[in-house]
């Protein structure tokens, strides 16, 4: 299935390499929760099989929204970029990242998104991984929580099937459900299949169709936003720097005699990781009030 991380391979078992991998990721992963925690930005890893409806209950979130959460996305595929196209039609700003042939999303993936692309000025930042129920359950993102999608036209069993994946998430959306008076389908047996690999099972029926469900998804979202948005700020990830300037002003006197007094000046730089923000200078000077750095002064006596 894929060539990244060998799943498919028999006759490939890299242990001592695939850990090194993970410990790589793993930083990269804590890198990018400093992010999106400094930011105030709920981050979600949204996994599930092809066709379990991760788009469409994206796109019916964004519906149900009104405007009422700022929603971003990435959207990953082998190929196309269809699904972020889906979404950006839906009023989510979103960027494709495409894997070619690798079956997950890892934290470099995410993070070489983020460049250029205004994820910090959403409430809710979505990471749409790849249609798969294995290997994307394995790699650390830097996500605050991990939503499957688990659609009723998939059978009963898969989360026994699969157990890795749910054992992994905070919440399962199993959707589609308008479907169910048509298909020979039991939710009771799929909450019962979740409920024995799930530590804490946590599952709500969503049809993006309908709306089924959708306000205690949105519900749940705020749930998870409250404690990051009380915490914004403490986990900042940037850097700041000062930078000391001596300038001199000088003066012309009436009788023709020029001096020059040196000023020392500072200037404190905050910077943070991903879309450039507005540099907020403050410009102290020792005389004890501030200016323009560009300002340019004239004194005359």
């Amino acid at each position: 299935m894929c060539t990244t991380c060998g799943c498919g391979d028999t006759e490939l078992v890299p242990v001592e390499l695939h850990d090194k991998i993970l410990a790589g990721n793993d930083r990269q992963a804590a890198h990018n929760r400093e992010h999106f925690l400094g930011h105030g930005v709920l981050a979600l890893n949204l996994m599930g099989s092809p066709g379990a409806g991760k788009t469409a209950v994206l796109e019916a979130t964004s519906r149900f929204a009104e405007g009422r959460l700022k929603l971003s996305a990435v959207s990953a595929d082998l190929a196309t970029d269809n699904d972020a196209r889906r979404l950006e039609k839906a009023g989510i700003p979103s960027k494709a990242i495409t894997t070619f042939q690798a079956c997950h999303l890892d934290a470099a993936m995410v993070h070489h998104a983020l460049d250029g692309f205004p994820w910090d000025r959403s409430d809710v930042f979505f990471i749409e991984n790849v249609g798969n129920l294995v290997c994307p359950a394995i790699y650390d993102l830097g996500q605050a929580a991990n939503v499957v999608a688990l659609s009723v036209t998939e059978g009963e069993d898969k989360p026994i099937k699969y157990p890795v994946m749910f054992q992994k998430a905070d919440l399962v959306l199993v959707t589609k459900c308008d479907l169910v008076p048509h298909l020979d389908i039991d939710l009771a047996r799929i909450d019962d299949a979740i409920s024995r690999v799930m530590p804490n099972p946590k599952v709500l029926r969503v049809s993006a169709r309908t709306g089924e469900g959708l306000a205690e998804w949105f519900a749940w979202l705020e749930e998870q936003r409250r404690p990051i948005v009380q915490g914004k700020g403490a986990h900042m990830h940037g850097h700041a720097h000062s930078h000391e300037h001596t300038h001199s002003h000088e003066h012309t006197h009436a009788d023709g005699t020029v001096h020059s007094h040196p000023h020392a000046h500072v200037h404190e730089h905050p910077h943070e990781h991903g879309e450039a923000k507005a540099e907020e200078h403050q410009h102290e000077r020792e005389a004890g009030h501030a200016h323009d750095p560009a300002e340019k002064h004239e004194h005359r006596h």
